[in-house]
Order: C-alpha cells, then sequence, then structure tokens
C-alpha cells in the first residue's frame, strides 16, 4: 500500500515534468556570456545559440555580462530563476579556475548550478609579436633566457587562463616571464600585435585570424595533440615541454534546481546541433573542437579541474578579492 501511494504520489509529478520538458521553451532563452564580445565564450555562444533558436523556434538571447573575470555574469545566472530560460556560457576561467582565485564568491561553484551539456574543447595558443627573433618555442626559451626579466607576457587579468598558462609555461621551460595584466584578452592581443607586449598564450578563435593575417607570429598550441585548424602548428608538448597540456572546455550551465527533463531536453538538443555539418564546421572556423557529455560526466569533469587548478593557482600566488 505504501509502495502504491508513493506511485500514486510521484507519477503525477513525473507526468508533469515530461510535458513542461516538450512545451520547452515557450519564450526566448537568454545565454549569459560573462566576458565582453569578440573572445571564445562568446563566438560559441552565438553560433550555438543560433542554431537553438532555429530548432527551438524561439530567440535565444545572447547577453554579454564582463565584469570581475566573469564573477557579474555568473551570478547573475547563479540567482535567476531555475526554469532553463537563463543559462551561462561557462568554461574553466570562469568557473574551475574562480573557486580558488577568489577568497569568496556570492555564489557556489558547484552547489547554484546544473551542469546542461559541454559545447567544445578550445586549445590555446602561444603567439609572439612577429619581430621578436625566435621562430619556434626553443628559439623563444632561448631568447627569454637571454634576456632575463625583460620578456613580459599579456593576459586577461590577475589568475585568468591566460595568466596561469603562462605560470606553467615559465615553470616548465624554467624562464622568467613577466605577467602583464589586462581587463580582457582583446586589449592584451592589441597590445601584442602593436609590440608593446611580447608574448600571449590566448585562445584559438580570439587569435587565429590574426595568425593567419600574419599579423602576429603563433609559435604552438597548449593543447596535448595538435589543432585541426592550425595542423602544422606544434604543440608545446612537443616542442619543449613534455606532458604540457591545456585545452579548456565550454559548456552552459543553468541555475541550480533546474528541471531534470528540461536541462535533458536541453542536453539531448545540444548534442544533436553539435553533431551537425553545419555546426562542426562553424566551430572548426573558431578552433574549436566539438565536445558532448551527459550533464553527469559534465559535472564530474567540472570537479575534477576546481581540484586541478586549485594547484596552479596556488603556485601562481594570485588571489582576488
Amino acid at each position: 500500500m505504501k509502495l502504491r501511494a508513493a506511485a500514486a504520489f510521484l507519477l503525477p509529478l513525473i507526468a508533469a515534468g515530461i510535458a513542461g520538458a516538450q512545451a520547452f521553451p515557450a519564450r526566448p532563452v537568454r545565454i549569459v556570456v560573462p566576458q565582453a564580445p569578440g573572445g571564445a565564450s562568446d563566438a560559441l555562444a552565438r553560433i550555438i545559440g543560433r542554431r537553438l533558436s532555429e530548432r527551438w523556434h524561439q530567440q535565444v538571447v545572447i547577453d554579454n555580462r564582463p565584469g570581475a573575470g566573469g564573477v557579474i555574469g555568473t551570478d547573475i545566472v547563479a540567482k535567476a530563476a531555475p526554469d532553463g530560460y537563463n543559462l551561462l556560457l561557462a568554461y574553466d576561467g570562469t568557473h574551475a579556475i574562480n573557486a580558488s582565485l577568489y577568497k569568496s564568491l556570492p555564489f557556489d561553484t558547484l552547489k547554484d548550478f546544473s551542469t546542461v551539456a559541454t559545447l567544445a574543447n578550445v586549445p590555446f595558443v602561444m603567439a609572439i609579436n612577429p619581430a621578436l627573433p625566435a621562430k619556434n618555442v626553443s628559439e623563444f626559451i632561448a631568447y627569454a633566457k637571454a634576456n632575463e626579466g625583460k620578456v613580459n607576457y599579456g593576459s586577461a587579468g590577475n589568475g585568468s587562463a591566460n595568466h596561469l598558462l603562462g605560470v606553467m609555461f615559465s615553470k616548465g621551460a624554467g624562464v622568467n616571464l613577466v605577467h602583464v595584466p589586462y581587463k580582457g584578452a582583446a586589449p592584451a592581443l592589441t597590445d601584442l600585435i602593436g609590440g608593446t607586449l611580447q608574448t600571449v598564450f590566448t585562445s584559438m578563435p580570439s587569435v587565429v585570424g590574426f595568425v593567419q593575417a600574419g599579423r602576429v607570429r603563433a609559435l604552438a598550441v597548449t593543447s596535448a595533440k595538435r589543432s585541426n585548424t592550425l595542423p602544422n602548428l606544434p604543440t608545446i608538448a612537443e616542442a619543449a615541454i613534455p606532458g604540457f597540456d591545456v585545452h579548456p572546455w565550454f559548456g552552459l550551465l543553468a541555475p541550480a534546481r533546474t528541471p531534470a527533463a528540461v536541462v535533458k531536453r536541453m542536453n539531448n538538443d545540444i548534442a544533436a546541433l553539435i553533431r551537425s555539418k553545419d555546426v562542426a564546421d562553424a566551430f572548426a572556423a573558431q578552433g574549436a573542437e566539438p565536445f558532448i557529455t551527459t550533464p553527469e560526466a559534465f559535472s564530474q569533469m567540472l570537479r575534477r579541474d576546481i581540484e586541478k587548478w586549485a594547484v596552479v593557482v596556488k603556485e601562481s600566488g594570485a588571489k582576488l578579492d
């Protein structure tokens, strides 16, 4: 009798959840990008947003909310209604890294979010100003050692993925690169092109156009394997530092307690789009590699990455209030 009573209670809830997922979305959906336009997060959000809008027959609005290293935009979604209509375009730098970088956050990185779907892995590129007398990573390391304390690199800010990549590279190569933080990756690239900076470690989507135009010189990618976008470009691991491997994930999160049926519906729809040639080609043009997981696998990966980046943040000494 107890089982029948429990079933009588649960079945209507399950049916309501299924019906809600089938009806979703009934109005426009917002994807908050916690960075300024022009970077990898923004590019991927616009690619997937446009295709989801076509699939759902509802407008998908891209809402850029930069500031505080991604904390401002992330907090907006953490406090939004858990109904599937407010999503966050997250990546390692705004989620896994910030969990250790900030002394306190206005949200809980894990408890306040539901993992929805991964979109892509994006390798970062080590790029230098073409005026530097280095044609490969080994020559750059030799140049940096010969000019101790005079070679700088720009980043999107203290504790950003760009910053920590520089820390990892400096330690692995045994060089002393001077960190110059900026408010975003775009101004750092501008100063690299202008000659104020010697190098940057930045996402493939943000730099590939400048590489192809010859305005910066790419030396290597940070992932363990070469990128299909620039297949002739070696990895840092094969060029100089064995074992070097950083290729951040990008994905969509929703506020905690978003109905599981709605999360599953979004995950299935997004996976179907990523498998399509149209989206795969659009991602490839940005230097991004399609990456499909379940919400459960995404959650486990996020937990692992928080632990991984905590070690690098500690080594860097970076801390933000």
